[in-house]
């Protein structure tokens, strides 16, 4: 089971774990993102190219499938304007063990955050706006796993 959205509406990670555990594995790993506050921060805007989204998003979930056994993953990008606080990516990965569901949550999201093709601007309390630049933390986790394929 594959389930890749990109949607404004908000998620409850409860209902989609509890999917995921009914596929009957012994494994269920998850990561939720949460928009941090930081300095001011009052609004975070998500904008994206739904095409290319799609497919980088496809391609990500189709390398993990690849490379773990998995029963199911789900995989949850929002976009449009987020507060501090809102729930704004969720992947989740089930399986027969605990090792491919953790390790493919890992690399889903550490992909998710380098390979998908979303651009942030952050909005402050003080009226300032600015455009997020890649980290290098973000391409570091995800450079990890090009060995490991």
């Amino acid at each position: 089971m594959r389930d890749i959205r990109v949607q404004i509406e908000r998620f409850d990670p409860g209902e989609e774990l509890a999917r995921l555990e009914a596929l009957g594995g012994g494994g269920v790993a998850s990561f939720t993102g949460i928009v941090r506050g930081e300095g001011g921060l009052v609004e975070l805007l998500l904008e994206h190219h739904p095409g290319m989204t799609a497919k980088a998003m496809a391609r990500i979930a189709a390398e993990a499938e690849r490379r773990w056994p998995l029963l199911g993953l789900t995989l949850i990008h929002r976009h449009g304007p987020m507060a501090p606080g809102e729930r704004i990516v969720f992947v989740g990965t089930a399986a027969m063990h605990r090792g491919p569901a953790l390790e493919a949550s890992a690399f889903l999201i550490d992909w998710l955050k380098t390979a998908a093709p979303f651009w942030k601007r952050e909005r402050f309390a003080d009226g300032r706006e600015a455009w997020v630049e890649p980290r290098a933390g973000d391409a570091a986790a995800a450079a990890r796993w090009d060995d490991q394929g």
